[in-house]
């Protein structure tokens, strides 16, 4: 007796196997992640150190240059990268795929306080942080305003009313803003500078010993008790014009002697834009396990409350939604279910005349990809672009076999045999053929497991001020690269 003798000669067995692969599959689909991308541990830790004052030829030489060669040392990295600007040093460590996020830290720390004795005395501590994960956010919200409001402004109004609501969306681990914030900016000039005996130094010593918070104290009473508070810090740009810093000769200097103050961004090293039009992005980052769908579908349904509250002039768009392309790959994995079905009925209808025959295998091609989410369970998958892409395929292989099973069994029963006998008969014989196809269909997709995490490489050159290159690798394309311009 053949394997396949005893779900034929015992049709309850056979139906009792079906409906557990059926309870067992479905269960597992609807406890299998979705991600857009296979889960991977991509760990990059950057190292940024700040040199006010310094340029972008001195930063390189003494602090990204001892810096880099000693992070170099450290195990698990795949590739640096660095940048050298005025006043600012920044290097990457991308390390390996999965390899351990807190190790690598851990390495890299000590390396880099190896070096700190080596670094110019007036230069800031290294910062060093780390990221693992993917670098693209699930969407990507633009906040626009056509001449009506400024990019701080919008920022601003964001931070305090729009980011606490998104962040507050279950599953959404972070609300991040991409634009320009509010900051005062004191523009020094040089020749008034000179001329009142002063450095840079000395202005921004001025600045911190002039602006500061704290507290009075409190006052008690009999009954009551009262919080003292002062004014001590200065907010307001006519506010800092004000300040002395200097007295020469009996003679006050004030801030707005030597500099220009005004109201204006922090940083203008980064712009984004949004159809040519300065804006301020909102990149929302699913929290780990988060079902991107689901919050996706919450992130939408929560914009027309925020849009209803927003100021006038300011509009709102969804510039990027990873979620698209996994609810397409999904309702594609649908459709091609569906027309496999419709084609494994039309053929076996044509060529064998039975209904009942085509019937069959429109039963088992579902049957056998719902199974399919068991294994995949079971060996930790997720359902994301690339499993849903297998699935495609396999819709194929799977009605193929179909096919040939019923038209095997069907020829047997034309040569006037029982339906019994042409059943076992028919398993019998393709069951070896049927195997052996399948492994040689499997063997021209094996060599894909043995690909690299990364299928192609991509080598570019940035030009940064100063005149520091910097050869790396990108396994990765950012779907708002183009909105992001980097200027020095």
């Amino acid at each position: 007796m053949r394997f396949t003798d005893i779900f034929i000669q015992r049709p309850v067995l056979a139906t009792v196997v079906s409906l557990l692969i059926l309870l067992l599959g479905v269960r597992a689909a609807m406890d299998l992640e979705i991600r857009q991308y296979p889960q991977l541990e991509s760990t990059t830790v950057t190292i940024s150190t700040a040199y006010p004052g310094a340029s972008s030829d001195l930063i390189k030489g003494f602090i990204t240059t001892p810096l880099q060669q000693a992070i170099a040392e450290s195990s698990g990295i795949d590739y640096l990268t660095s940048t050298s600007a005025q006043g600012s040093s920044t290097i990457e460590a991308h390390m390996e795929l999965n390899y351990d996020a807190n190790a690598a830290l851990a390495e890299i720390q000590s390396k880099v306080a190896s070096q700190r004795n080596v670094l110019p005395t007036e230069a800031q501590d290294p910062v060093i942080s780390s990221s693992t994960g993917d670098s693209t956010a699930l969407m990507y919200i633009a906040f626009y305003s056509e001449g009506e409001l400024s990019v701080p402004q919008i920022t601003d109004y964001l931070t305090r009313v729009v980011q606490p609501q998104l962040q507050a969306i279950s599953g959404v681990g972070k609300a991040q803003l991409l634009g320009r914030t509010f900051a005062v900016r004191v523009w020094l000039d040089p020749e008034r500078l000179a001329a009142v005996d002063m450095t840079p130094v000395e202005v921004v010593d001025q600045l911190r010993a002039n602006n500061y918070q704290a507290a009075v104290g409190t006052t008690k009473g009999t009954f009551t008790e009262i919080a003292l508070t002062s004014n001590t810090d200065i907010a307001d740009p006519e506010d800092f014009k004000q300040l002395v810093v200097k007295q020469k000769n009996g003679t006050q200097i004030r801030l707005q002697d030597i500099a220009r103050v005004e109201l204006g961004a922090q940083s203008y090293d980064q712009l984004v834009m949004y159809k040519g039009i300065p804006a301020t992005f909102t990149a929302i980052e699913l929290a780990p396990g988060a079902n991107p769908l689901t919050v996706a579908k919450l992130v939408k349904d929560e914009l027309p409350g925020i849009r209803s509250q927003m100021p006038s002039g300011l509009e709102i768009r969804v510039a990027y939604d990873g979620s698209q392309f996994i609810e397409d790959s999904i309702s594609e994995v649908i459709k091609t279910l569906a027309e496999a079905l419709v084609i494994v009925l039309i053929v076996v209808f044509l060529c064998l005349g039975s209904v009942r025959a085509s019937i069959v295998p429109s039963i088992a091609v579902p049957l056998s990809l719902v199974g399919g989410a068991f294994v995949m369970l079971l060996f930790g998958f997720s359902l994301n672009l690339l499993t849903l892409l297998s699935m495609v395929l396999a819709i194929g292989l799977v009605v193929d076999d179909a096919i040939i099973m019923v038209e095997n069994i069907h020829r047997h029963i034309e040569n006037g045999e029982s339906r019994y006998d042409a059943a076992i008969h028919g398993a019998r014989e393709m069951a070896v053929p049927i195997i052996a196809m399948t492994t040689t269909l499997v063997a021209v997709y094996a060599p894909i497991g043995f690909m690299g995490p990364c299928g192609f490489t991509v080598h570019r050159v940035r030009l940064y001020s100063g005149g520091h290159r910097g050869n790396f690798r990108d396994c990765s394309l950012d779907p708002v690269a183009h909105a992001v311009r980097q200027s020095s």
